[in-house]
């Protein structure tokens, strides 16, 4: 969990993680409880998911149908990532447009993403 900077209030029933690579050069980011969940639900899935490739591999089936499942579990990836992505655009941007911090935040987001991006 990363530490919250002054002016960002954390409490109990929200969870923050950091933006970016050093987690002194970013805000923190609360989600919602309700949103926490649907993605730590979205990573179990995909946890189970590769465990059960991992199984498919030791039993030696067919390359194929390996290669189909990592093709679900990068789907499902994509879909987490657009979740939070969808909450920073909704949630970050906005706070950062009210306290005047918009351009920072925009080159944050464009740093994040050419990491993420192929």
């Amino acid at each position: 969990m990363a530490i919250a900077k002054p002016g960002h209030s954390h409490n109990s029933s929200v969870s923050a993680h950091s933006h970016g690579a050093d987690a002194t050069q970013s805000h923190g980011h609360v989600h919602n409880p309700e949103s926490l969940q649907r993605i730590l639900n979205r990573f179990a899935r995909v946890e189970g998911h590769i465990r059960g490739i991992k199984t498919m591999i030791q039993e030696g089936r067919p390359c194929p149908d390996v290669l189909v499942q990592i093709a679900a579990v990068r789907g499902a990836l994509d879909r987490v990532a657009r979740i939070i992505l969808d909450e920073h655009l909704s949630e970050c941007i906005t706070r950062a447009a009210e306290e005047g911090n918009i351009e920072a935040e925009i080159d944050e987001l464009k740093a994040a993403l050419d990491r993420f991006l192929p």
